[in-house]
């Protein structure tokens, strides 16, 4: 089983099929094509016995996935956006398969794990991180809001850690993104060949049950795994969470400014700085997203913001501004926060009449 899509490789190794994203220039950024080879292969190989569990590594030193191909998404949605909302369907019911997938789901997110690299991974049954791991949901730098059923996994970060994730578009390392849940093992890099080897040949002799394979896996796991590196979040939990709790962005912002915290301080700085349309939302999307009953409820919310925000004006601005011109100064529409209205958000939390993903 050597079958190679261009920019998903899928081959057995032991027990184990393994996906490798291969657009390593890219920094396995995910192409439309990649999320419908990795759903046809998850498909077939749910009922392929010789495939005891799946394993998703990237190609090269630099990331597992850094997220959507937004440079493609910018000129789709300049030209009306129907490849992109195609492409957000897909994605988000592969985010969902992934999260029910009923073989062990092993993700190594490895370096940069951001926006959609955290859909293909941090729904998996076995999330690693490394030394190396940066891991972020930073959609309101260009004009949206968190997918790929990462708002789900902000609202239910501990305390206010993922409203202010998600706002300041922050960054995690390894002990960050196992405090907030995004991540359940450390190895560091040097000894992930060794558990990759290890994992193929456990699975392929463990007995042939779902239960027998994911012992294997765990036990794998567990010894290649070493205690992490410090969460340094965990030390501003008093001022996150006393800060982010407030019912308003604007709120939220003045307690950051009035704190006496220089980091407070910065993550305001940082909040001012992202699409105001797309911090608004955030925040009621994450508010939401904390009373929604399941990760299929959340990714039609985020299906519906998603498609809001590429009939809106941020998004295209935020890329060009971010990685087309790289300028790194959106003209933001609506500018501030204030001209934000709550009808504005309203609209981009509102069912799509004719267009739901409708996997709730």
């Amino acid at each position: 089983m050597n079958a190679e899509v261009a920019e998903v490789q899928a081959f057995l190794d032991g027990g184990v099929g393994r996906l490798v994203l291969n657009r390593p220039r890219a920094l396995n950024s995910l192409t439309h094509g990649m999320v419908t080879a990795l759903r046809a292969t998850l498909d077939d190989w749910a009922a392929d016995d010789r495939i005891r569990a799946v394993v998703l590594t990237g190609a090269g030193e630099r990331g597992l996935c850094a997220g959507g191909d937004i440079r493609a998404m910018h000129d789709d949605a300049k030209a009306g956006g129907a490849g992109t909302r195609a492409f957000f369907r897909d994605e988000y019911r592969l985010n969902a398969l992934i999260a029910r997938y009923p073989k062990p789901y092993v993700a190594v997110m490895d370096g940069i794990t951001m926006g959609g690299g955290v859909g293909v991974s941090a729904h998996g049954a076995v999330r690693i991180v490394t030394e190396r791991s940066t891991v972020a949901m930073p959609e309101t730098r260009i004009g949206i809001a968190p997918d790929v059923g990462g708002s789900r996994l902000l609202a239910h970060a501990p305390g206010e850690l993922g409203t202010h994730l998600g706002l300041s578009a922050a960054s995690m390392g390894p002990g960050d993104a196992l405090l907030c849940g995004f991540a359940d093992h450390f190895v560091p890099s040097r000894r992930i060949p060794d558990l990759l080897d290890a994992l193929g040949r456990s699975t392929a002799t463990a007995p042939d049950s779902t239960t027998a394979v994911a012992s294997a896996v765990a036990a794998v796991v567990a010894a290649h795994a070493e205690p992490a590196p410090p969460a340094a979040l965990a030390a501003q939990r008093p001022w996150i969470d006393a800060c982010y709790a407030a019912d308003t962005v604007e709120e939220i912002v003045d307690r950051l400014l009035n704190s006496g915290v220089p980091e407070a301080k910065e993550a305001a700085e940082a909040v001012l700085a992202n699409s105001p349309t797309a911090v608004k939302t955030t925040l009621a999307a994450l508010r939401r997203a904390r009373t929604l009953p399941s990760l299929e409820a959340v990714l039609d919310q985020e299906y519906r913001i998603s498609c809001a925000a590429l009939e809106g004006h941020d998004m295209v601005e935020g890329v060009r501004a971010q990685v087309i011109d790289k300028d790194r100064n959106p003209r933001w529409k609506p500018g501030t926060l204030a001209e934000v209205t709550e009808a504005d958000v309203a609209r981009f939390l509102a069912p799509r009449v004719g267009d739901e993903l409708g996997l709730a």
